[in-house]
């Protein structure tokens, strides 16, 4: 079943550059769908466009058929509810001044009024706090540090955790392992797919990296000056009528 849907979206910033040009593609309900291509192609354009951070020029993105460009500020509010992202730099994701408890509880206090979460129960703000940290494989006495005092491995761990606090229904995860070490890398990767299964959530997965988006996904888009060039299932990947840019990009992971 499709969960989310894009019809044709274009983006253009001011300078005449256009970073996202004229994409469709559907991500299914529980699916890991990856999208690979080189810095600067449109990747994270897209990201913030698919959260309404930014404005498109034209096209249509729906959620479950209901065309969210359409919607205004308050109705967007539950749309936002059910779509997180987890960006690739947790130090800037996090509030240097906040301990990890105030962090992990904002999008809850957010949205308290309209939740009803099933895989996690909040009887209080410390066994709250502890049920996340737990989800994501952090010792609960972790919740009074601030983010500084934290590994790069850990910092990004809590960005899941506070992703997934709200149960949302899709993540979309923008090069969430660039800046870890490949120890790390793994670990966070494993930690993803095991919450997608446990959560039954759903990712778009956005990397240069093809080796990690064929690890986590079961479809491949590839994107390319703002378009995108090709799109398969994982097991087609080395297929002969793969994109010379899909090929080039397999030639060198």
């Amino acid at each position: 079943m499709s969960l989310f849907t894009v019809k044709q979206l274009t983006k253009s910033y001011p300078a005449g550059k256009t970073a996202v040009n004229n994409l469709s593609f559907e991500l299914n309900k529980g699916e890991c769908l990856g999208l690979v291509g080189e810095s600067g192609c449109g990747k994270s354009t897209l990201a913030r466009c698919l959260l309404w951070i930014e404005s498109i020029d034209s096209g249509s993105i729906y959620f479950k058929n209901e065309a969210i460009e359409q919607l205004n500020e308050r109705q967007l509010h539950p749309y936002r509810k059910k779509i997180q992202i987890v960006f690739q730099n947790p130090s800037a994701a996090l509030n240097p001044k906040l301990k990890i408890k105030d962090s992990l509880i904002d999008p809850y206090a957010q949205y308290r009024k309209e939740l009803n979460l099933s895989h996690f129960s909040y009887t209080s703000k410390d066994a709250f706090v502890k049920q996340l940290l737990e989800a994501v494989e952090l010792p609960s006495d972790l919740a009074n540090q601030y983010p500084h005092e934290l590994s790069g491995g850990q910092r990004q761990r809590v960005t899941i955790a506070r992703a997934i606090s709200i149960e949302p229904e899709l993540i979309v995860l923008d090069e969430p392992t660039a800046s870890l070490d490949v120890i790390s890398q793994g670990a966070v990767l494993t930690l993803l797919t095991e919450l997608r299964e446990t959560l039954n959530l759903s990712y778009l997965f956005i990397s240069h990296d093809l080796a990690a988006v064929r690890q986590m996904s079961q479809r491949i888009m590839v994107m390319k000056e703002g378009k995108l060039v090709d799109q398969f299932n994982c097991d087609h990947l080395f297929a002969e009528e793969r994109h010379p840019y899909t090929k080039e990009l397999i030639s060198i992971f």
